[in-house]
């Protein structure tokens, strides 16, 4: 497996680099936002950690370009930022972990191998299903072309109900996919948002697209009239 490492502190490359090849995996380094770019750009990575505080380029306008780029590859971002809003705003740009420094060695190869398990899939830039669209690139959801307005936690499970559209997924897959993973409290904050969201989403239109499946989960499906 192949892991592109884009981090400033040379001390600390160095010594993630080394304990990544140790673990079997091939690492190439850049120090720079602008050289990670191109990197990532030129080469195929199983995946890419990345640092947010960068010289030339940052790690927020780099993961930004890359998706725009339409390239799909898993980003750990790796950070001493632990802000709620960091994270926040990493995940929204299209990341798909976030480590916070210092971290524990063991955690980042157990994060690097779930991202690997996970793969690249496509992200089309816009999602749609029936007449609800969501552009990750603007943050941006429209139902008929009527602005929907969602807090960032709103957004991050529609975005995740969306992808995984017409299938039922758990309260844990929801939790594990759209909350922190440091997150402490119990699967009944998933059907609070759920509520939020139907209200949203759903209800103004005369809707019921976001469904419960009794014992099982939830399902997004498209236009439904309200019975």
């Amino acid at each position: 497996m192949r892991i592109l490492l884009v981090e400033d502190e040379t001390t600390l490359a160095e010594t993630v680099r080394r304990g990544l090849t140790n673990e079997g995996f091939v690492v190439d380094v850049t120090h720079d936002g602008v050289s990670g770019l191109w990197a990532a750009t030129e080469n195929p990575y199983d995946v890419i950690l990345l640092d947010l505080m960068l010289p030339l380029k940052n790690g927020y306008d780099v993961l930004k370009e890359l998706r725009e780029r339409l390239i799909w590859t898993p980003v750990l971002m790796l950070t001493a930022k632990d802000g709620e809003y960091d994270q926040t705003d990493a995940f929204d740009l299209g990341a798909d972990d976030y480590l916070t420094k210092p971290f524990s060695f063991i955690v980042l190869v157990a994060r690097i191998r779930a991202l690997v398990r996970r793969g690249a899939p496509e992200r089309p830039v816009t999602l749609a299903l029936g007449t609800l669209t969501l552009d990750p690139g603007s943050r941006s959801v429209r139902r008929s072309g009527t602005v929907i307005e969602l807090t960032a936690r709103e957004y991050g499970l529609l975005h995740y109900l969306m992808r995984s559209h017409d299938q039922v997924v758990s309260k844990s897959q929801i939790l594990d996919n759209v909350w922190d993973p440091a997150f402490e409290g119990g699967d009944n904050v998933v059907e609070v948002y759920i509520g939020y969201l139907r209200r949203k989403i759903d209800a103004p239109f005369g809707l019921q697209t976001l469904t419960t499946v009794r014992g099982m989960g939830y399902m997004l499906t498209g236009d439904r009239p309200t019975a």
